[in-house]
């Protein structure tokens, strides 16, 4: 028997939803990319531990928002931007929603950004994401009261969207 057996179907099962957490908390497809690859080959290395009694789903997901944060501590060489200069074309609402919540969670700090993407997209417990970053649950609703107040104040446009129940349609 393989060390190694079962790290394959994990990860053709997962892969979407792990890439889609990713992608979250990046914002960019190509760093989500380099960012799951990287906790990915952590996670092979912890694989034998894990799948006899760990829970690799929990363990992968605490990894993507451990190394994301320290991602974003290292200082980055400047990167061309992706945005495009603003046309005058029409969108829909909901779409033009995305595309500036999207932006404002960019200004989040790599940890607010990580609440909101385990409490809304992943719709995981206070409980559950306190967990997965360990810290208190105290923590984890400060944060996410301090990520909505300050994605209310660097999108003002969008603060009919983001109560707690709402933020999650605007995401997804």
């Amino acid at each position: 028997m393989d060390r190694h057996d079962g790290f394959r179907e994990f990860v053709l099962a997962r892969q979407q939803a792990l890439m889609r957490n990713a992608y979250l908390l990046t914002g960019d497809a190509h760093l989500a990319e380099d960012l799951l690859q990287s906790v990915l080959i952590k996670v092979v290395g912890q694989w034998s531990k894990l799948s006899k009694g760990g829970n690799p789903e929990a363990y992968t997901r605490k990894a993507l928002v451990n190394q994301y944060i320290s991602w974003k501590r290292r200082p980055r060489p400047e990167s061309p931007s992706a945005d495009l200069p603003e046309h005058g074309t029409s969108h829909d609402g909901a779409a033009l929603d995305r595309i500036v919540l999207r932006q404002a969670l960019a200004k989040l700090t790599p940890k607010q950004r990580a609440v909101v993407v385990l409490r809304f997209w992943e719709d995981l417990t206070e409980a559950q994401t306190a967990e997965v970053l360990g810290c208190a649950v105290g923590t984890v609703k400060s944060q996410v009261h301090h990520a909505l107040a300050r994605l209310r104040m660097v999108a003002p446009e969008l603060a009919h969207l983001l109560s707690d129940s709402e933020i999650e349609e605007v995401i997804r």
